[in-house]
């Protein structure tokens, strides 16, 4: 109780609980954070010594972890509705009304009262924990609008916006503000929208409005906060600092901003707002331009980013962020290829970034996707759960872990929790393209799990934050071939959603793939064949899977000789996996090769399992492939089982489902 530091990671470590699992429980049980939680509980600890006289404030605010009595005070109020000193008086008070209405006192044996103050003392806590929940305020939201730049001179654009980013970073720090993303309110630049109309689209309470310009080594910057429902300026300030007090300003504006808020910043968070990434100015006016040049994403801006990483590195050789990001430049520029070209770079870089600063998230984000790259995709889970400690209401981190639980480490259950943990930061913080991408992972992991009624639900709502996001209609396509089995709906659904993006090498191979559940082999290959050519000329290692299709499809054309190459491509495709699926992947194998009893002998083992997705229930009798084994007298009966093993592991599902609110 006294230690000021014991936060969510300490909690979750006497607790022997991921941080995950102790965010999501505190939330469902107490509907707050764990932090706000730890806060009340140490108040009403506060409150108890209070009520007893011994001690004076400060000396109980200390006690209870608050190196402050001023922001003790602040918490107090905020909790309860009057200050500690209105303790005494209240308790004064209450004892006067207490000895009016008093009776004689019954005498209890010590085994019961020791009971009863045990039940008095829990019921006190819950009962004025609920008070505070109910009747606190939500989080203030802000929006902070895209800064205009004041100088004749379009080169300090990046300033401005660098200055923007790092004033709204500082805001997500603050757990009783609620930030909208960059990316969203970067929508608005140049459009003529009024505030009441942004207010609107953004459902937020204020917004921040910046401009200003850099001259020589002064900034000239004018900050207005605004009051969405009135467009009323409440506040504002115009700063004129030397560069050197950048810092210093960014800290000063967020704090200032907070204060009119009415925000509790606690000293955590305050720490994390006033601490410095470099002392070297040169090198974070590179890291600006570096930022800018990330945000646009394409190739050619990831290498120009690198270079300006580089020289901030060059100037300060111990700034953790811009290594950081040097290593997340370099994943991304290898993100599809079969060869990777940085794999040495991005270890040495992410490596560099975890040496010098442990505790930033973006170093713990590179090491995470350098394990990805070097494919040892469960420590890449092990970071990226990491990152939580620093981003727990993430919606990209529980994206990224949805992605490799999905993806890489299948386990539907997982895939369900992260996608559950992503929807709150996909509508209050998030962009809408990140939003739609949530919910898209929801949909999925809905689906996977065969809530299929659920999942069409999550699906349309993510169309509804995108409509552009292709992967959702083809979920789409698949959640109602599951309510209705229309395998040429499907396929015609499948090709209209390629007519859009004909590039897409995903919906290609899914045209592909239901040709061939369709014996439209002649079709199938039409397709498949220009998903392997690109794979070729781009050396792109994805959609191995899809080999054994591959080979069986050009088996049916009489094209044997060029069958094999991909039959020995997912030879080693068995070889290498390691997932639930290994045995799966080892009876498709033996049955495209005729082999049956080996091909039922591997189906049989894959039958022992349970936490597999719905599709292999929805496709695996339909499957050309493991039809092959439908000759063996054990072949029904084994579907069957792995079809009740999914339906029992279902249910278990539901309880998890309805207990989350999801259902």
């Amino acid at each position: 109780m006294r230690d000021e530091n014991f936060g969510v990671s300490e909690l979750a470590e006497k607790l022997t609980m991921s941080r995950s699992n102790l965010l999501r429980k505190v939330k469902q049980e107490a509907g707050v954070s764990v932090s706000v939680f730890i806060r009340q509980v140490r108040l009403h600890h506060a409150k108890q010594m209070l009520l007893e006289g011994a001690l004076t404030v400060s000396e109980i605010s200390y006690k209870v972890g608050f190196n402050s009595t001023s922001y003790f005070t602040k918490c107090f109020r905020e909790e309860y509705g009057y200050t500690p000193g209105e303790e005494g008086k209240r308790k004064r008070a209450e004892e006067s009304v207490a000895l009016v209405s008093s009776k004689p006192r019954r005498k209890w044996s010590k085994p019961l009262l020791a009971v009863l103050l045990v039940v008095a003392a829990v019921g006190l806590f819950f009962s004025s924990r609920y008070q505070s929940v109910t009747s606190s305020r939500l989080p203030k939201s802000i929006a902070v609008l895209p800064f205009k730049n004041d100088s004749n001179d379009s080169t300090n654009v990046y300033f401005m916006n660098g200055l923007m980013e790092a004033i709204l970073n500082n805001f997500q720090k603050i757990e009783d503000v609620r930030v909208t993303s960059r990316t969203t309110v970067e929508r608005y630049r140049g459009l003529s929208v009024s505030i009441p109309e942004l207010a609107g689209q953004l459902e937020v309470d204020y917004f921040v409005e910046g401009s200003g310009q850099k001259v020589g080594n002064e900034i000239l910057l004018t900050i207005q906060l605004i009051e969405a429902s009135t467009d009323r300026h409440i506040w504002s300030q115009r700063y004129q600092r030397e560069i050197k007090d950048i810092f210093e300003l960014q800290t000063e504006i967020a704090n200032s901003i907070a204060k009119e808020l009415e925000a509790i910043i606690t000293p955590e968070e305050q720490r994390r707002i006033e601490k410095i990434p470099t002392q070297n100015l040169v090198a974070y006016d590179y890291y600006l331009k570096g930022l800018e040049w990330t945000n646009q994403g394409s190739g050619e801006d990831l290498e120009r980013a690198i270079d300006q990483f580089k020289k901030a590195i060059q100037a300060d050789g111990q700034f953790a962020s811009a290594y950081a990001y040097i290593a997340i430049c370099y994943y991304y520029l290898d993100i599809f290829r079969a060869d990777k070209k940085y794999t040495h770079e991005l270890q040495v870089y992410a490596d560099k970034a975890i040496e010098l600063d442990r505790d930033l998230g973006e170093s713990q984000i590179a090491r995470a996707l350098y394990f990805m790259q070097i494919e040892q995709y469960e420590q890449a889970a092990l970071s990226f759960e990491e990152v939580l400690k620093f981003y727990p209401n993430s919606g990209r981190v529980h994206n990224y872990l949805s992605d490799l639980y999905n993806n890489y480490l299948p386990d539907p259950e997982k895939y369900l929790t992260h996608a559950i943990l992503g929807i709150q930061s996909a509508v209050e913080n998030e962009d809408s393209v990140t939003a739609s991408y949530t919910y898209l992972h929801l949909s999925n992991a809905l689906a996977q799990t065969g809530f299929i009624e659920e999942a069409e639900k999550y699906g349309e709502k993510s169309l509804r934050y995108n409509q552009e996001n292709l992967f959702t209609q083809c979920l789409l396509v698949y959640i109602r071939l599951a309510q209705k089995f229309d395998a040429q709906r499907a396929k015609s659904s499948l090709l209209e959603i390629l007519k859009k993006d004909t590039t897409r090498l995903d919906i290609v191979q899914e045209v592909a793939k239901m040709c061939y559940t369709m014996k439209d082999y002649k079709t199938s290959w039409k397709y498949y064949e220009r998903l392997s050519k690109s794979r070729e000329a781009y050396n792109l290692n994805i959609y191995q899977s899809q080999d054994v299709n591959i080979g069986f499809v050009l088996e049916q054309l009489g094209r044997k000789a060029e069958a094999q190459k991909y039959y020995d491509s997912y030879l080693g495709l068995a070889k290498m996996d390691k997932t639930i699926y290994k045995d799966l992947i080892w009876s498709a194998h033996y049955a495209a090769r005729g082999n049956v009893d080996s091909g039922m002998a591997y189906l049989k083992k894959f039958s022992e399992n349970d936490n597999f997705q719905y599709w292999i229930v929805l496709f695996l009798d339909k499957d050309p492939v493991i039809s092959r084994l439908a000759v063996h007298p054990d072949f029904k009966r084994t579907l069957t089982k792995i079809q009740d093993r999914f339906w029992a592991k279902h249910q278990e599902t539901r309880k998890l489902l309805v207990k989350e609110g999801v259902l």
